[in-house]
């Protein structure tokens, strides 16, 4: 278990704000870690500081020499009217053979190889960075929420990559289940210090709860302990007889120390606005298409959704389910046909990228004073904020300096403060930390209003949803089934792709084909060669070396040996360039 990523007593703030007081960990080529902790307590941070993007305060970070950092980029890598395999073949510097057997892994297929990466949608070219991130060889991958905006599909063959991976991983992610499923071990920033737990997630969590809980009893026990004590001492210190075993109980007490124990940290608290339960159809689609003036997504959606229900919307990234959504709340036109919400109808709206959008110079306070209903009490109002974590100074920050969680946290805040009985929200769990994603799904379970959502994290479907459409081949239809139902039939759909696909690559584990396989060798014969010959260049250097240093003890002028002081440097700089030449190319046999 080698270590090849260590950060050492790392100090890092911004303003009043710790994110590491001391911290240290150290990352090994065979630890799949889930980095956990609440939105702005520094995860993004402490990735940017371990990849070298970000400094320290102080402290530092060491690599090893072995250290092969990869990290899968956010941003675009793509040239224009490049292919996927081109890209692969020149980020990667990889023959195609090689490129190819990787890309089937996140079922790109043959075709696809040869099709233009900008056309494909955002899923899709993130398995090709995925893909070429494969090829690079790291031996520790840092992933920070590598499932935000990833479809179902996706997020399975990610987790298929990661849970096959045979070297290091640090992932963020607010996915609770993505965690469990490719982390072994926990890493939690918190109050500015690092904890690493050998276990995955939930176990972390319960063993946290189950600390504190023996803490809290220890420290009940102490103090019982030091009442009986301080009595014994009080009763008995002015008698003669009893003012020794008085003074042997004092030391006692003083012997007796409290267990620190950490209070929980804050956690949002949802509570959404009073609505009168309404029967009858909350919406309902008629001959309906959706799209843009320049394209169709998809054609005859025929949906009625009752008050009352919480609709799941799943499907592929770029099969429309946003789309959906923004026709039904009437931000894009319908291409044909109408769609009618029922009488008394109030919608709330959560966009998928909202957060972004926000009035950068307005404090929190201004934001939600803006949005509240007319009406709203000042004391209403500063509830909320306080129920979202905003309360005192922080109600005063400016929104310019927020975090991604910190601001899709204040558009949901806003969002109640409105009075809504009907909810559209498009992936509101991305950027926000677990336990808040979780109180917002155990919510969004009681609440009495209608709810039409999408969302990536299982989790949160399987809590909030109670009925499924998938959006997929240009039609919008209720699924018959629940979305358990649908996750199951999606992995059975991945695993049997993947089995086609490696029934059509039989090579894979070896390389290429029969033809890649000689080739290979025969560069493995020419390697092995060289190797040889330059072991034997290196011996009779080597020969000529120890005759010339023993002929020195025989020289008596001193331009003889100035002479041979100059031709055995010339031996040793020789000899030295040989030697880095035969390290590459055993290190190319190995290898």
């Amino acid at each position: 278990m080698p270590v090849v990523l260590t950060l050492q007593n790392g100090y890092k703030r911004y303003g009043d704000q710790i994110l590491l007081d001391g911290a240290s960990c150290a990352l090994a080529d065979d630890q799949k870690v889930g980095l956990i902790g609440r939105n702005g307590a520094g995860k993004s941070t402490l990735c940017r500081i371990l990849l070298g993007d970000e400094e320290l305060d102080a402290g530092e970070v060491v690599g090893s020499k072995k250290l092969r950092l990869g990290y899968l980029r956010q941003h675009d890598p793509f040239l224009p009217e490049e292919t996927v395999m081109g890209f692969l073949m020149r980020d990667s510097a990889k023959p195609d053979w090689q490129c190819g057997q990787v890309a089937w892994q996140f079922a790109i297929s043959d075709a696809m190889l040869g099709q233009q990466v900008r056309e494909l949608s955002g899923g899709w070219q993130t398995r090709v960075k995925l893909a070429s991130l494969l090829l690079h060889d790291p031996n520790l991958l840092i992933l920070d929420e590598p499932t935000n905006f990833l479809d179902l599909r996706t997020q399975m063959l990610l987790e298929h990559f990661l849970q096959n991976f045979k070297a290091g991983i640090l992932v963020v992610s607010h996915d609770r289940s993505f965690l469990k499923r490719t982390c072994t071990h926990t890493l939690e920033i918190s109050r500015g210090e690092l904890t690493m737990f050998p276990g995955d997630v939930d176990a972390y969590l319960q063993n946290l709860e189950e600390r504190r809980e023996h803490d809290e009893r220890a420290n009940a026990a102490t103090l019982t302990k030091r009442k009986q004590l301080e009595r014994f001492i009080a009763e008995n210190r002015a008698n003669a007889n009893t003012a020794s075993q008085a003074r042997s109980k004092a030391k006692q007490l003083e012997r007796l120390q409290m267990v620190e124990v950490a209070g929980k940290e804050q956690s949002v608290r949802f509570s959404f606005p009073k609505v009168e339960p309404r029967q009858g159809p909350a919406l309902r689609t008629e001959d309906l298409a959706i799209g843009y003036p320049d394209r169709m997504v998809a054609g005859d959606v025929q949906v009625e959704v009752e008050h009352g229900a919480r609709l799941g919307i799943v499907g592929d990234n770029g099969q429309g389910k946003t789309t959906f959504l923004r026709t039904i709340c009437e931000s894009i036109p319908p291409k044909r046909g109408r769609l009618k919400w029922g009488y008394g109808v109030h919608i709330g709206v959560y966009a998928q990228h909202v957060y972004t959008s926000l009035p950068e110079n307005d404090s929190v306070e201004d934001y939600l004073y803006r949005q509240a209903a007319p009406g709203t009490k000042d004391q209403q109002i500063k509830d909320v904020a306080g129920s979202f974590l905003f309360s005192g100074q922080l109600a005063e920050k400016k929104i310019k300096v927020l975090s991604g969680g910190e601001r899709a946290r204040l558009v949901l805040a806003g969002l109640l403060l409105e009075q809504h009985n009907v909810l559209i929200l498009d992936e509101p769990g991305n950027h926000l930390d677990v336990e808040t994603v979780e109180a917002l799904a155990d919510a969004l379970h009681r609440y009495p209003g209608t709810v039409l959502f999408t969302s990536h994290d299982r989790y949160f479907m399987h809590t909030v949803a109670t009925e499924v459409i998938e959006v997929r081949d240009g039609r919008v239809i209720s699924y018959p089934g629940t979305y358990d139902e649908y996750v199951y039939r999606t992995q059975k759909e991945i695993d049997d792709g993947l089995r086609a696909e490696a029934a059509r690559h039989p090579d894979t584990q070896s390389g290429g084909g029969a033809d890649d396989k000689k080739a290979r060798a025969r560069a493995d014969r020419d390697s092995q060669k060289r190797l040889k010959a330059v072991e034997r260049k290196i011996a009779k250097l080597d020969d000529e070396r120890k005759a010339l240093t023993a002929s020195q003890a025989t020289l008596t002028g001193a331009k003889e040996a100035q002479e041979a002081h100059a031709k055995l440097a010339e031996l040793n700089a020789e000899i030295g360039s040989l030697e880095s030449e035969w390290l590459e190319l055993w290190e190319e046999v190995e290898g």
